[in-house]
């Protein structure tokens, strides 16, 4: 595991931090369609965002009202500058994501950024239905690992859909391939993370960081 000094804690970003990611991964994403160049970490880049890090980009296109999701790719590991890691997972999100097609320049004035960036990882001590306990909707994002399956989901997913946490380690288990309740099967690994979400508004618009727990509670009472 990574000492604790050697990456950014999500948690110690300021909205100012934010607001650079979610700018830097819309210019990463615009030159990368444009022009087809992977564009540097900019010199005026904020020193702790040099630090490693670990981020999602998700995309989401404006569709009639609502919002679609265009792409959404990101690194568990922190093995580079949190700056540099959020190009590479924006350009992969634009066009990398195998359940759709390659983003096109034209898009970019009909989608919004996102960055999430991540606290690495902690393996649950309890099992069974005891880890029903150890994870919160709104806060917790979760991985499960058994052999060649892997299945990850950011924390904005359950509250999206309003699961409760049976549902949303079962959702995680169907992303990994394998069968819903895998979770309670003592073989399968179970880590969980949190993360600080920093997202548009509106294509190119103002930058916000994302409140889950708020969210949840509007949504889903």
């Amino acid at each position: 595991m990574q000492h604790i000094n050697d990456y950014v804690d999500p948690n110690e970003l300021s909205l100012d931090d934010g607001v650079f990611l979610v700018r830097l991964a819309r210019e990463a994403v615009e030159k990368y369609l444009k022009d087809n160049k992977v564009i540097d970490t900019p010199p005026n880049t904020p020193k702790k965002l040099l630090l490693k890090g670990m981020s999602f980009v998700t995309i989401r296109k404006l569709v009639l009202g609502g919002q679609e999701l265009r792409g959404c790719i990101g690194y568990l590991q922190p093995i580079e500058p949190l700056a540099k890691n959020v190009i590479n997972a924006a350009i992969a999100a634009a066009v990398e994501d195998p359940r759709f097609n390659p983003m096109t320049a034209e898009e970019l004035d009909e989608v919004i950024f996102e960055v999430s960036i991540l606290s690495i990882p902690r393996t649950l001590s309890s099992k069974g239905w005891d880890i029903v306990n150890e994870v919160k909707v709104g806060v917790d994002g979760l991985v499960v690992e058994y052999r060649i399956y892997k299945g990850l989901l950011l924390p904005e997913v359950p509250v999206e859909y309003c699961w409760d946490v049976e549902t949303f380690l079962c959702e995680t288990c169907l992303k990994a391939g394998m069968p819903p309740d895998c979770w309670l099967h003592p073989g399968v690994r179970i880590q969980k993370f949190n993360a600080v979400i920093f997202k548009e508004l509106k294509p190119s618009g103002d930058v916000v960081k994302v409140d889950l727990i708020k969210e949840l509670e509007k949504a889903c009472k």
